[in-house]
């Protein structure tokens, strides 16, 4: 008997130190679930913050940039910047819009810049290059995408005054602007000239193997890039802001971009500090959201846009240098070869920047003109 009860009384005190071990364990436990709850809630926060961009700077606002360039109000409200350049419109006989393209602005219109003042005045050419969204002086435009560029450039042609028809020059992004153009607003357009434009990798148009084959020329970092640009929208600020993966080159100013030409054009232009307000309202609505919208989802396939000109009324042309690395020609000669009715230009021998080589607006600009008259 007594031997009984000291074994149910060791019994007992076993069972209450399992107890108090099974306790502990189970706070343990909880405590280890709360403060994983805890990491993964401060987590995901971090990760929202980072992914959203900060509020633009907008021009003209109390926290924003000054307005130093004149502007065209649009209807909703939003403000387009511009530069002019040539004789005055109203003696104008050839008058063009000009858009930049990627990392650039209206002080950038290169084929302003580089024709000569006889030609200019003899022709009677007129060049106004405008901002487009979020860049320079020209207000975001948070709704952007491929037709509301064709949009917003016809509204501005009419508030400033440009007439029935007017020329429309767009240089390597800027060539989201003359596609919307010809597809949504043909019958406005005189002319146009895409200039290295950028093409979509994901453009149904495209053969998958040529598509894929230019594509897989690209650097590494740009191939992420633009897969997050075009599969993650939402991602792009963060992926080209953060500091564990290399972001795109372009943004980067990678050496690499750059072919023979192009190194050597820079070279000439070293030392000339340039001043311009590209990014000043944040790059996330200049830089990111050009991204987005270029290497998108488009409203339309650009291989398949219809001759603007059928009676051969005007002319459409595409000029690319052979040698360019950021827009492989390979694309370029198949976007020529199925639309015939664009007069394909290939450089030998040129790079991206090949518009700024010596001679060349001049000869771009009167292409585009003589070939209609």
């Amino acid at each position: 008997m007594a031997g009984g009860g000291i074994n149910r009384r060791v019994s007992a005190a076993s069972a209450r130190s399992h107890t108090r071990k099974s306790n502990r364990k189970s706070s343990s436990s909880g405590l280890l679930k709360k403060l994983f709850l805890v990491s993964l809630v401060g987590l995901l926060a971090w990760a929202y913050q980072a992914t959203r961009p900060p509020p633009p700077k907008i021009c003209g606002t109390p926290n924003g940039p000054p307005i130093t360039a004149p502007r065209i109000k649009l209807n909703d409200g939003r403000h387009l910047a511009y530069k002019e350049h040539g004789v005055p419109k109203e003696k104008a006989q050839y008058k063009f819009v000009y858009v930049h393209g990627f990392d650039s602005c209206r002080n950038h219109a290169v084929v302003a810049h580089f024709l000569s003042p006889e030609t200019v005045e003899s022709l009677g050419i007129y060049i106004v290059a405008i901002d487009r969204s979020g860049y320079g002086e020209s207000d975001p435009n948070p709704k952007r995408e491929v037709k509301s560029i064709a949009s917003d450039v016809e509204e501005f042609a009419d508030k400033l005054g440009l007439g029935e028809k007017f020329y429309l020059v767009g240089f390597s992004m800027g060539g989201q602007a003359v596609w919307s153009c010809l597809k949504y607003i043909p019958h406005r357009l005189a002319g146009a000239t895409l200039l290295a434009p950028v093409v979509n990798y994901w453009w149904s148009g495209l053969p998958a193997n040529l598509s894929a084959e230019a594509y897989n020329k690209q650097l590494q970092r740009d191939r992420w890039a633009l897969r997050v640009a075009h599969h993650a929208p939402w991602l792009t600020y963060w992926w080209n802001t953060q500091k564990l993966f290399p972001i795109l080159s372009v943004i980067d100013h990678l050496p690499e971009i750059f072919s023979r030409q192009d190194k050597e054009i820079v070279e000439q232009f070293a030392g000339m500090e340039d001043s311009s307000p590209v990014k000043q309202q944040g790059e996330y609505e200049s830089l990111h959201r050009d991204l987005v919208v270029g290497f998108g989802k488009w409203e339309f396939d650009p291989t398949e846009v219809t001759n603007p000109f059928p009676n051969k009324e005007g002319s459409v042309h595409l000029w690319q240098g052979d040698e360019d690395i950021l827009v492989p020609v390979t694309l370029q000669r198949h976007i020529a070869e199925k639309l015939p009715w664009i007069q394909y230009h290939e450089v030998v021998g040129a790079g991206h920047l090949f518009p700024y080589a010596k001679g060349m607006s001049e000869t771009i600009i009167k292409t585009q003109l003589y070939l209609e008259n």
